[in-house]
């Protein structure tokens, strides 16, 4: 009963697409990062040298690059509504899982031999409900952009009717 319940609430919370990413791979992750009551989106691209639990609700990804001579790793869950989308740039031939050794590497020896893949194919995942959101949220801000501007048109109405009155008295002041 309970196990369900727990399974249909993480089929929910799942992505219904993913992008099929796998160790050794050259992915650029696109995650929302909020600052205050603003939001952005940040690229982060590096080597995925591990990935965990691949079909799970938790399925995370651990991406490695190397920046200004020092080594940065982030770890990001594949189905949280932080990450906007994840972008396969290069694939490599890997023959392990976890590739924790490149961590001890550099320059040429940590390179990956690179091997040919549909970068297209690979990187063509639709998911239509973060689309239809994304449809939704812009209509959305439109009608609001439309509100105020109507707003605004009423307001500058007022003060040239408050203009024309002030005018028209003077006029008879005189």
């Amino acid at each position: 009963m309970s196990f369900e319940l727990i399974k249909k609430v993480n089929d929910q919370q799942k992505k219904s697409a993913v992008v099929d990413v796998k160790s050794g791979d050259t992915v650029r992750v696109y995650q929302k990062i909020k600052e205050g009551n603003k939001e952005r989106i940040q690229m982060f691209e590096g080597v995925v040298i591990r990935t965990d639990r691949r079909n799970s609700l938790t399925s995370r990804i651990t991406v490695r690059k190397v920046t200004s001579g020092v080594g940065v790793e982030k770890s990001f869950l594949l189905h949280s509504p932080l990450v906007e989308k994840i972008e396969v740039v290069r694939r490599s031939k890997v023959r392990r899982n976890y590739l924790t050794f490149l961590r001890q590497r550099s320059g040429k020896s940590a390179r990956l031999r690179g091997v040919s893949f549909d970068r297209e194919g690979v990187n063509d995942v639709h998911d239509a409900a973060a689309e239809e959101e994304e449809a939704r949220l812009k209509e959305a801000a439109k009608a609001e952009a439309e509100a105020k501007q109507a707003e605004k048109a009423a307001e500058e109405a007022a003060l040239e009717a408050k203009q024309a009155e002030v005018e028209a008295r003077h006029a008879d002041a005189e």
